[in-house]
This record gives C-alpha cells, structure tokens and sequence, in this order.
C-alpha cells in the first residue's frame, strides 16, 4: 500500500514539511521509508542512521509529534489513513532536514565529576562490592545515547534552559557515579545548583519514551532528588555539612 510523508526540509536558517508518497510493505519501520524517499524522490534529503538496530541512538527524530527512534518505529503500528510526520528532534539546533547538532550533550558530559574509586582493601588489595549494589546501577549502563529523553524534557525542549539543567540522560549518568559502591565523588551541590535537577518536576515523560526502558525517573531521579533534599534541606545534614567544614578548615 502507499503511505503519504511530511517530511521537515530545511536547515538552521527555516523550512517546512514537504509532502512524499512511497509504498510501504509488511515489517517496514519508518527509517524504511525514509531510505526508500531517500533514493527514489529527495537525494538530498539528509538523516542520520547507523545500526538499523535500535542500539546506536543516531536514527532520533519526532513521529507524528512524539521522540522516537525511526528504526524501531514500525509502520504497521502507525495510522497510514493520513500522513505521517517526521521532523527533526526540537531540542536541539537543526543542521540540515532531520539531522540537529547534538553536540551540546558531550559538552555536558565533560563537566560532570568522574569516577573516584576508594582505595582497595589493604588486606589484599582487591576491592569487594555487595551484589545488589552492582545490579542497582546496572540498568543505567543500557543507556545508548539516542537523547529521546532529552527531547522530550519540557525543561529543555519548551524553555530551552540547556544553560541551566543537564538533563535526564545525564541526571542517569551522575546516578550510576553517585549509586556506584565504588564512589566516592560528592557531586551533590552541582546537582543541586550547576547540573538543576530542582528543574525536573517528575512527569515521566523521559521514561515513557526510553527505547532501553530504563526507570529514569523513579529510579534515577528520584534518588538523587532524596540526596539533595537529605544533604541541603534536611536540620541535620546541614549541620553534619557544616561540621565537616569546621573540621577541615
């Protein structure tokens, strides 16, 4: 059957939806069709892909309103009785057609705490960890960098405060640091203040269209949400905070 295709052309300066027709078959995704537009009617039509498997994250874009890798979109699950939109992810400046420059997520990378492991164990120096402790930040590890959850944050795609909050992706990546049994980084107060996640109100919307499925919000957020609360807010942990600074000066 034919399927019609609003597809956004253009590049940082504007653009707008342009209208294709192509023919769509059993198991086709959407990056599919694109590639068939691609060949067959827009040469020039410029989108990002790599795997066609759903586990490197470059195929990113908006279908029909909503942050999807276009790979793992099917068409069968699509309403083909009208057309189908793709646009390029909102969060992000365009580059050209369905491709944004991403380039704002390594930056934010770059200034999050690294990993500091405690010293060994001196009696053999090897370090021991309790299971649950490693299968807690397991799951983080899945993250494949597709910035779907950044798209969707309303904090960074409709005020656009990139200056001011990092983001679900990266509110993951300082969990598995903070939740790592090997840790001992304190990166609270950035969290609280450089990194914003006063910012996020918890809607979920990051998790809802995770394609790893991991619990961002309810495992990742809130956590570190706790920590901050237990470290800047709570009667004793400021006085625990004040003490160390008395003792260290």
């Amino acid at each position: 059957m034919n399927a019609t295709f609003k597809i956004w052309r253009g590049d940082a300066k504007g653009g707008a939806l342009r209208e294709y027709a192509t023919e769509v078959s059993e198991g086709m995704v959407v990056l599919d069709a694109v590639h068939d537009i691609q060949r067959m009617q827009a040469n020039d039509l410029a989108c990002r892909w790599n795997c066609k498997a759903g586990k490197c994250g470059s195929c990113s874009a908006e279908v029909n309103g909503m942050p999807k890798l276009m790979c793992m979109m099917r068409m069968s699950d699509l309403p083909l009785d009208k057309p189908v939109t793709i646009e390029p992810m909102k969060a992000f400046p365009i580059t050209k057609d369905l491709i944004t420059d991403v380039s704002w997520n390594f930056r934010v990378k770059k200034k999050i705490k690294r990993f500091k492991p405690r010293p060994p164990d001196a009696s053999d120096g090897t370090w021991r960890m309790a299971q649950e402790d490693i299968d807690r930040v397991q799951e983080f590890r899945k993250c494949i960098e597709c910035f779907l959850c950044q798209d969707v944050c309303h904090v960074l795609r409709d005020h656009q405060m990139h200056d001011k909050f990092i983001g679900p992706r990266f509110l993951i990546h300082v969990a598995a640091l903070e939740m790592h049994p090997l840790d001992t980084e304190d990166r609270i107060e950035e969290l609280r203040n450089a990194q914003g996640i006063g910012y996020c109100n918890i809607t979920k919307c990051c998790t809802k269209v995770c394609p790893e499925e991991i619990q961002i919000t309810d495992n990742a957020i809130i956590p570190l949400k706790e920590r901050v609360v237990d470290d800047f807010y709570d009667p004793l942990g400021w006085f625990w905070r004040w003490m160390k600074k008395r003792l260290n000066s």
